[in-house]
């Protein structure tokens, strides 16, 4: 019996991509031989022992257009229903997963054939597009990750094109086609109820299996006044406010508190932003270096090895996350699979499934409570290691084979 597992660009190490991959793992556990469902040509199958720990190399892989396409990614997504159709074709599969929501050309198909359909949500897309959704903070335009990316020329025409495309590809409500719909916390599937009246099941997102979840961490006395942050250099990661907002008045509790910031740094946007960082924390009088071997109060690091960000959250006392809204947040489980205590903004499936509302970790809505919350981990052995421990233990119940046991839960009701 054949699965196929659909996704719209899987040549890159990105949140969605470890879903996918995680899913492929989970029914070949259950007994199926998964196919791997790609727009362009799946080029870096081999990569994902190095970006995650999972051997993707025995699954078969059918690609809708036989190219290599790294560009126009948002435009790729309107053709997942194109590879959808030829894999149907080639493998007559038992049962289909996606986390992309362009399928509308296959619904009918879907439906004639009595295929099992299973659609993952990242996010509900209807946010972002339809106008009815204006002032919620996530329509285009009040998100900050899609202002970011697509509010000035030429990629505001990017935007627009692809907008006006969608409505052609974008399925129904998914609850009225696919026998399973499946997202990745609680917050999404709240938003999920108010969009198409059905609520999702929460399925969240594994910990790569190359990230080890630490059995015991160094103690308090062993480690530094340190704070770490991760993920991209872009805006909506808010790290212009810790330096602007958080930093200067922690360092008036904690003097001596360094902060490092590890992200990727590939495009100009994201180059354009660690500049920009920077140039705000020179400005307010920080040290500031892309070294780690250099002394500073600020250390900026793109791109770093994965073994150097351990090393630095295995010496760091808290990690902070700043971004809004996060709809997951695998940075902050990553921290926790470290030891990390986490202190996060009230907001996104960050706070509401991966910090369970404060039961896991700790959170805040403005920069006053940020300050005071990190300083107390800072200087408390108690709740540092409280909440270390309690980091561990939410850690444990995010790996790869925590993922497969409840995706198998999930699904046994479909075979």
């Amino acid at each position: 019996m054949y699965a196929i597992v659909a996704h719209h660009f899987w040549d890159r190490p990105g949140g969605g991509q470890l879903v996918c991959a995680s899913v492929a793992k989970a029914f070949e556990a259950t007994g199926y031989k998964p196919v791997l469902s790609s727009v362009p040509r799946f080029e870096l199958l081999d990569k994902y022992v190095e970006w995650f720990g999972i051997n993707l190399s025995s699954y078969n892989v059918v690609s809708a257009i036989n190219v290599k396409l790294r560009a126009f990614g948002i435009y790729l997504r309107l053709l997942v229903w194109l590879s959808i159709e030829k894999a149907l074709d080639r493998y007559a599969p038992s049962i289909v997963f996606t986390d992309e929501c362009t399928y509308k050309p296959v619904e009918k198909f879907i439906k004639e054939k009595g295929v099992r359909f299973i659609e993952y949500i990242h996010f509900p897309i209807e946010l972002s597009i339809d106008p009815k959704y204006k002032s919620s903070g996530l329509y285009y335009g009040e998100d900050p990750y899609i202002l970011e990316r697509y509010s000035k020329f030429p990629m505001n025409i990017y935007w627009w094109g692809y907008s006006k495309l969608l409505p052609m590809f974008l399925r129904r409500n998914p609850f009225e086609i696919a026998s399973l719909v499946l997202t990745n916390s609680r917050w999404t599937a709240d938003l999920c109820r108010q969009i198409y009246g059905d609520t999702p099941k929460v399925l969240n997102p594994p910990i790569a299996p190359n990230v080890e979840v630490l059995k015991k961490p160094r103690e308090f006395d062993e480690r530094v006044n340190a704070v770490v942050m991760l993920g991209r250099f872009s805006e909506e990661k808010r790290y212009h406010w810790v330096i602007e907002e958080v930093l200067p008045m922690l360092k008036k509790e904690v003097n001596d508190v360094k902060l490092y910031i590890f992200g990727g740094a590939k495009t100009r946007t994201s180059i354009s932003y660690i500049e920009r960082v920077e140039e705000l924390a020179r400005r307010r009088g920080f040290r500031v270096s892309r070294r780690m071997d250099n002394s500073a109060d600020l250390y900026l690091v793109p791109d770093a090895p994965r073994n150097t960000i351990n090393n630095v959250m295995d010496r760091a006392k808290v990690f902070l996350h700043a971004t809004i809204n996060e709809h997951w947040g695998i940075a902050v489980a990553e921290a926790m699979a470290r030891g990390l205590p986490v202190v996060v903004h009230r907001s996104g499936g960050t706070w509401s499934d991966l910090v369970a509302e404060g039961v896991y970790g700790y959170g805040y809505t403005d920069a006053q409570e940020a300050i005071e919350t990190v300083s107390r981990i800072l200087t408390d052995k108690n709740i540092w290691s409280s909440f270390s421990a309690k980091s561990i233990a939410k850690a444990k119940n995010l790996t790869l084979d925590k993922f497969i046991e409840q995706f198998r839960y999930l699904v046994k009701p479909l075979t």
